[in-house]
């Protein structure tokens, strides 16, 4: 026992979460497995990619370990300056500016343009970064349902603020289903709102090249919208990035302090994060591919019995219930040779604990039979009830 409350609080909250199974420990990999890998973020395999490998290694060669310093000290080079163009290139805009996380880009998004003046209306299944960023502004936060528009037009029109952001992921984290990006534009024109879009989950999995969501809905480039990336997800690197107009880029490379006074991204990430860039130009088939995998592993898993979210990219959700339940559900699956990701409260409400799953590119036939594999025998270990025997998908 101990007399220091905080500590004593530290021992309660610890047990608290043993009993419930919500305790988390970190998975260790101690080298090459034989798993199938849905748990990462890996979607277009481009991590273990020779192409990608190797230009992280020349980065590295070339500009050293580590970055040395800020973006604005000695941390900026002329690779990270490349690695920007690419980007807004990439998701049609006019500029972009990288950071050492896609965690930070959206902490400086928000709070750079956020004052006590402001009204930020929120999806509330935004990832944590988007909400942890709004928590740290002077502004007022309206959290309105998932994908309710009509909810963001009355929060628009009712607000007593003169400017208003409304924040929302493009590929939502955990259901893996696509925001509603045109209607949203369209009332962020009609209000004088800026639009944020997390484009985590949607860039290199949405759109015909990887894109990502704003691009493929024909409202990336407008001065209104600000994109923030991951280079940590399809581009198999690390980092994050802003995509905006150029005016904004300029505030928050004067006036973010994630940007201002954290060491910048290491060139042998920006190296990586680049070379998977031009791989995805090249070979717009790996998105085709990935977005092909996840249909067919939600298809699977209905049959099973699993209920499934639908995948507007490369997630897909089989709901359990209680963290329990998903933790067994999860440990069945990695016996059987898979790894998939288990998301408990706080990841997901009280009672909607589940499995999640992530498609990538370079998934083989056997990759998908073993995961159909797996799922049968989680399923059965839990008490899921197949619907029919699970064969090939029928298209006729």
């Amino acid at each position: 026992m101990t007399s220091n409350p905080t500590l004593a609080w530290v021992a309660e909250e610890n047990e608290r979460r043993l009993q419930a199974g919500l305790r988390r420990m970190p998975r260790v990999r101690t080298g090459p497995d034989d798993l199938v890998d849905l748990a990462s973020n890996d979607y277009l395999g481009l991590s273990h990619d020779p192409r990608v490998v190797g230009a992280a290694v020349a980065a590295a060669q070339q500009w050293g370990a580590g970055s040395t310093g800020s973006r604005l000290v000695t941390g900026s080079t002329a690779l990270h300056l490349e690695l920007e163009d690419a980007l807004a290139t990439h998701v049609a805009a006019p500029a972009a500016r990288v950071f050492s996380s896609g965690y930070l880009a959206n902490i400086a998004a928000i709070t750079t343009l956020v004052d006590s003046d402001t009204v930020v209306i929120s999806d509330e299944l935004n990832h944590a970064s988007l909400i942890d960023a709004i928590r740290l502004t002077r502004g007022r936060r309206v959290v309105v349902g998932h994908r309710d528009v009509g909810a963001v037009a009355a929060a628009l029109a009712d607000r007593p603020e003169t400017k208003a952001v409304i924040v929302t992921d493009a590929v939502f984290s955990v259901d893996g289903d696509l925001a509603p990006l045109r209607e949203l534009q369209t009332l962020a024109v009609e209000h004088d709102a800026m639009l944020i879009v997390d484009e985590a989950h949607s860039l290199g999995v949405v759109g015909d090249h990887g894109e990502g969501a704003a691009a493929d809905a024909g409202i990336s480039g407008e001065a209104n919208v600000v994109l923030t990336l991951t280079l940590s997800k399809s581009l198999g690197s690390q980092g994050g990035a802003i995509a905006a107009d150029p005016a904004i880029i300029e505030l928050l490379t004067s006036a973010a302090r994630t940007f201002i006074f954290d060491t910048a991204l290491a060139p042998a990430s920006a190296g990586a994060a680049l070379e998977a860039l031009h791989i995805i130009r090249s070979q717009p088939q790996l998105v085709a591919d990935v977005r092909a995998h996840a249909s067919a592993l939600q298809w699977a898993a209905e049959q099973l019995g699993w209920t499934s979210t639908t995948p507007s990219g490369a997630v897909i959700s089989l709901l359990v219930g209680e963290p329990r339940a998903a933790v067994a559900a999860a440990e069945a699956c990695a016996r059987a040779g898979v790894w998939v990701g288990c998301f408990r409260p706080p990841s997901v409400p009280d009672g909607v604990s589940r499995l999640r799953l992530t498609a990538r590119a370079n998934l083989g036939d056997s990759d998908l039979a073993r995961t159909v594999q797996a799922l049968a025998q989680a399923a059965t270990e839990i008490g899921i009830a197949p619907i029919d025997d699970v064969g090939s998908e029928d298209t006729s």
